[in-house]
C-alpha cells in the first residue's frame, strides 16, 4: 500500500485544525467538570447534605466517562467504513449542541428531579461525542507526513485537551468573579452556551481538510472495509487493546485528580479560595501546551515507550508530595503542584496518540486505538474524582489513600508500558504484529 505525502503545508492545516477541533471539543467536556466541581451539587442536588451532592455531581461527571467507550465503538466502526474527515465534523456538531443545552437546563428549584435527569442526558451525549472525536483527530495528524514527526504531529491533537482546560477554566474564572447570587442564576450558563459559537468555528475549520492519505489509499486498494471493524480489533490485537488500557490509568486518573478534585479539595477542605486553585489549573494549562509536544517530538527520537515510562514513573513519586504541597495552602506551593504534576502527565500523554496509533492495522486503527484509549475513560478518569472523594471523606479529610490510590494506577500504567512493544518505527501502512513485545 503506497500513501503519496501530501505538501508540507497541507499537512500543518490537518495538524492545525486537529488542535483546534479537539479543543473546542475539550472546552465543552471539561466546562461540565469545572461547574460539577463548583455549582452543579447546589443547582442540581440541593436537597442532600453538601459532601452528599458534591459525590452526586461528580457521578453525573462520570456518566460522561462511560459513554466515552460507546462513542469511540461507534465512531470508529464508520470512521474506518466512511472515513476519518466524516466523523470529525459529526462529533464536533454533537458536542457543541450538547454544552448549549446544558447553558438553558433548569435547575432543581425550577424543574424538580427533571433537571438533573436532563443533566446526565446531556452529559452522556457528550461522553458520546468526546469518545468518538479523538481517534479521529489523532488519525488525522499521524496519517498525514512523513514517519520522522509521526509522535510531534500527532502531540498536538493532545495539546488540544489542555487548551480546551485553559479556555474552559479561564471561561469558569472570569464568571465566577460575579457576585455568588448572579453567577448561580446565571454567569455559570454563559459558558455552555459558547460552546455552539466555537462549534461554527470548529466545522469552518475542519471541513477546510483533505481526508487521510493513507486511509484513502487504503480504500483504493481494498475497498471492502471489514463489516465489522471492532470485532477484528477483539480478535487479532486484544494484547494491544489491553495494553493501551493499562497505560491509560496513572496519565487519566492522574489528569483528573490534578484539575478536577483539586478543585473541590482546595476550597472545601482547605478553605481556599477559588481563583487560587483555578489560577494554579490555568497556570498548569499552559505548561501543558510547550510540554506536551516537547514529549511528543522526544518520543520520536528515543522511542515512545521510554518517555511514557518515565512520566509514569515520575507520577508514582510525586503523588504523596503534591498533596503535601497542597495542603501548605501556600499558593505558590499549590500552584506548584498542579504545574508540576502536569508536567508529569504530559511525558505519557505527549507520545500516547502515535503510540496507540501505532498498535494497529490501517483498516481498524480508529476503532483500536479509540477502543483502547476509551476504555479507560470510565475506569480511571471518569471514577477518580468519585473514588477521591469517597477516600477523604473515609480517612476524615486525610489525603494519603489518594495519593496511595494515584500510586496503584501509576503501577498499572509501568506494567503495561513495559511489555507493549516500542512502535515509534512502525509502517503505518502495513499492519503490526499484534503480539510483538519490542524492545526499541
Amino acid at each position: 500500500m503506497s500513501a503519496s505525502a501530501p505538501p508540507q503545508n497541507s499537512v500543518r492545516r490537518v495538524v492545525l485544525a486537529s488542535f483546534i477541533g479537539t479543543a473546542i471539543e475539550w472546552y465543552d467536556f471539561f466546562l461540565y467538570g469545572t461547574a460539577a466541581a463548583l455549582v452543579f451539587n447546589r443547582l442540581f442536588f440541593p436537597t442532600i447534605d453538601p459532601h452528599a451532592g458534591t459525590m452526586a455531581a461528580f457521578a453525573t461527571y462520570a456518566v460522561g466517562f462511560f459513554a466515552r467507550p460507546l462513542g469511540g465503538i461507534l465512531f470508529g466502526h464508520f470512521g474506518d467504513r466512511l472515513g476519518r474527515k466524516s466523523m470529525l465534523i459529526t462529533t464536533l456538531m454533537l458536542m457543541g449542541v450538547a454544552t448549549s443545552l446544558i447553558g438553558v437546563l433548569p435547575t432543581y428549584a425550577q424543574a424538580g428531579v427533571l433537571a438533573p435527569v436532563l443533566l446526565v442526558t446531556l452529559r452522556f451525549v457528550q461522553g458520546l461525542g468526546v469518545g468518538g472525536e479523538w481517534g479521529g483527530a489523532v488519525l488525522m495528524a499521524v496519517e498525514h507526513g512523513t514517519a520522522d514527526r509521526r509522535g510531534f504531529r500527532a502531540s498536538w491533537v493532545q495539546a488540544g485537551v489542555p487548551a480546551g482546560l485553559l479556555l474552559a477554566t479561564l471561561m469558569f474564572h472570569i464568571f465566577s468573579s460575579l457576585p455568588e447570587k448572579e453567577f448561580l442564576f446565571w454567569g455559570w450558563r454563559v459558558p455552555f452556551l459558547l460552546g455552539i459559537v466555537l462549534m461554527g468555528i470548529g466545522l469552518f475549520i475542519r471541513l477546510s481538510v483533505l481526508e487521510s492519505p493513507i486511509f484513502t489509499a487504503m480504500q483504493s486498494e481494498r475497498p471492502r472495509a471489514p463489516r465489522l471493524p471492532i470485532l477484528e480489533v477483539l480478535v487479532k490485537y486484544p494484547r494491544n487493546v489491553l495494553l493501551a488500557l493499562g497505560a491509560r490509568f496513572a496519565e487519566n486518573a492522574c489528569f483528573y485528580i490534578f484539575t478536577v478534585f483539586v478543585l473541590t479539595y482546595s476550597t472545601k477542605q482547605l478553605a481556599l479560595s477559588k481563583s487560587t486553585i483555578l489560577n494554579g489549573v490555568l497556570l498548569g494549562s499552559v505548561v501543558q501546551l510547550f510540554f506536551i509536544p516537547f514529549f511528543g517530538a522526544l518520543s520520536d527520537r528515543v522511542g515512545r515507550r521510554p518517555v511514557y515510562l518515565g512520566g509514569a514513573i515520575f507520577l508514582a513519586l510525586f503523588a504523596f508530595p503534591f498533596f503535601w504541597l497542597v495542603d501548605t495552602r501556600a499558593t505558590a506551593a499549590v500552584w506548584t503542584a498542579v504545574v508540576v504534576g502536569l508536567i508529569g502527565h504530559s511525558a505519557m500523554y505527549g507520545p500516547q496518540a502515535a503510540f496507540f496509533s501505532e498498535l494497529f492495522g490501517t483498516h481498524v486503527r480508529y476503532s483500536g486505538a479509540s477502543l483502547g484509549y476509551q476504555l479507560a475513560s470510565p475506569l480511571a478518569g471518569g471514577l477518580a474524582p468519585l473514588i477521591a472523594t469517597a477516600l477523604l471523606q473515609w480517612s476524615g479529610g486525610k489525603p494519603w489513600p489518594i495519593a496511595a490510590y494515584l500510586v496503584c494506577m501509576a503501577l498499572i500504567t509501568i506494567v503495561s508500558v513495559w511489555l507493549a512493544a516500542e512502535t515509534h518505527r512502525n509502517n503505518l501502512t502495513g499492519a503490526p504484529n499484534p503480539s510483538s513485545r519490542g524492545d526499541g
